[in-house]
């Protein structure tokens, strides 16, 4: 089946009204062919239109990028997933013995190593990954590693992009540049903000209110810390070229052998279990969510900056890949309803609704009950009228910039004894998935929701 590219601009621009994004470039990779399109601006105040050469911040999705590069080192023998870090980076250590000498290469790849992010202020300079691993002597443990799954936002993976420094010898946007960038002919691709071309850049917007409308964003770009893990730029045809190698056995588009096919095959294969499967999949991958839709097994890569967002689904089974980048939301019900539009027009299988609450439950809601907290995140579990509720804690400064209150308190719709559905407060939401499980001490000990993990603090 062939793509309706008229009708899915169409559909994609009366959604981008419908959820105040300003603009979307799509890219479809479906039996070896690429297909093309951009609906709506740039940047609301200049109006200037977006299109296929757009660049975009790609935010998390990077990590899949870095992890490529860091399985070229395994390629060449230069390093093992399951040694210990500091087999390769001697002066590695946190605040735990055994987590020092524990941690390897695979736990910050799957997101279960379980060391806090404190890594200070590393600064904008060439040495930042090298300061932030010396940064986190004093790091506590939000969990033992491998307990269980708790994304690192920025810290896991500059880990590993000051391995692969250690190993060759350059910076980490330089290693990237040549391992990846320029053996996949991608010159769109960048991970320095200095490098974008802003004639090309989509704008960043946030949305306060639907009357409102789209602001522009007041943070331009992230800080040089979140290199590894979120700083990539690039257009949807060159996200394309990284889905074609995951595809097609590390091989891109021009033929060229980039990373080993054992090598893809482990980042696939290599999977440790999600505590909340509902939002995103079920497992976490090497440098990849695992998808399960419907039964067929469905990959994802996804970012968001302050204002931007990328969404990439690969589908092995149909040899397809889809990628959205927009300037605006994140709103995960808006990129589902485009990807199934686009999905159905080509006879694949489409994302699953999420599951429904089962009222048969019959909890003891004095196990759920307490406080999770991480630094700048707190959720406050509480009991009611026989319900539960979530109360997420803002900063004050937060909330003000976003016309929101400080505490916003959310009714928690059980569907298994440890995993709930959250209806929105308020109109820009959606509906998220929250798990509240580990009663190895009799209460729960972790609250899990959008892939990241707050320990219970009281």
């Amino acid at each position: 089946m062939t793509l309706d590219v008229s009708r899915i601009q169409a559909r994609v621009a009366e959604l981008l009204a419908e959820y105040a994004i300003p603009s979307a470039s799509i890219g479809v990779l479906h039996g070896g062919e690429f297909t093309e399109l951009a609906v709506g601006v740039k940047n609301v105040e200049t109006r200037e239109a977006a299109t296929t050469g757009t660049v975009y911040q790609c935010g998390s999705m990077t990590k899949t990028w870095t992890a490529l590069a860091f399985m070229q080192l395994v390629d060449e023998g230069k390093v093992d997933l399951d040694e210990p870090v500091r087999t390769y980076l001697p002066g590695f250590a946190v605040a735990d013995p055994e987590a020092s000498a524990k941690v390897t290469p695979r736990h910050l790849l799957h997101h279960t190593n379980g060391i806090e992010e404190a890594y200070g202020d590393p600064g904008e300079g060439d040495d930042v990954y090298a300061r932030m691993v010396e940064n986190i002597a004093d790091a506590p443990q939000v969990f033992p590693p491998g307990r269980t799954h708790g994304y690192s936002a920025a810290l896991g993976y500059a880990i590993l992009a000051r391995i692969l420094e250690v190993h060759d010898g350059a910076r980490w946007d330089d290693i990237m540049r040549h391992r990846l960038f320029e053996p996949m002919d991608l010159t769109s691709t960048n991970s320095l903000h200095e490098q974008v071309d802003e004639a090309r850049a989509a704008t960043g917007h946030l949305i306060r209110s639907l009357d409102e409308g789209p602001i522009v964003t007041p943070v331009r770009h992230l800080p040089r810390a979140f290199g590894p893990g979120g700083n990539i730029t690039s257009t949807s045809r060159e996200v394309l070229a990284m889905a074609h190698l995951l595809l097609n056995d590390g091989m891109a588009p021009s033929g060229k052998r980039v990373v080993s096919a054992e090598s893809i095959r482990e980042m696939l294969r290599s999977r440790v279990p999600i505590p909340d499967p509902h939002m995103f999949g079920p497992a976490w991958a090497l440098g990849l969510i695992v998808c399960d839709w419907h039964g067929e097994t469905v990959y994802a890569t996804d970012g968001s900056t302050i204002g931007q967002n990328a969404r990439l689904r690969l589908l092995p089974d149909s040899n397809t890949a889809v990628v959205m980048l927009t300037n605006g939301g994140p709103r995960e019900s808006f990129h589902h309803k485009v990807f199934n539009e686009i999905l159905a027009d080509l006879g694949t299988v489409t994302i699953p609704d999420p599951p429904a609450p089962d009222a048969t439950l019959n909890l003891d809601l004095s196990r759920y009950e307490g406080v999770y907290e991480r630094p700048g995140t707190r959720y406050e579990v509480s009991a009611e009228g026989g319900k539960p509720y979530l109360t997420l804690v803002l900063d004050p400064t937060q909330a003000e910039f976003l016309h929101k209150p400080d505490r916003i308190r959310y009714e928690l719709l059980p569907v298994s004894e440890t995993h709930f559905l959250m209806p929105p407060a308020d109109p820009l939401e959606d509906t998220r998935t929250v798990a509240i499980y580990d009663f190895t001490n009799g209460t729960a000990q972790y609250l899990h929701t959008n892939c990241r993990v707050n320990p219970r603090q009281s």
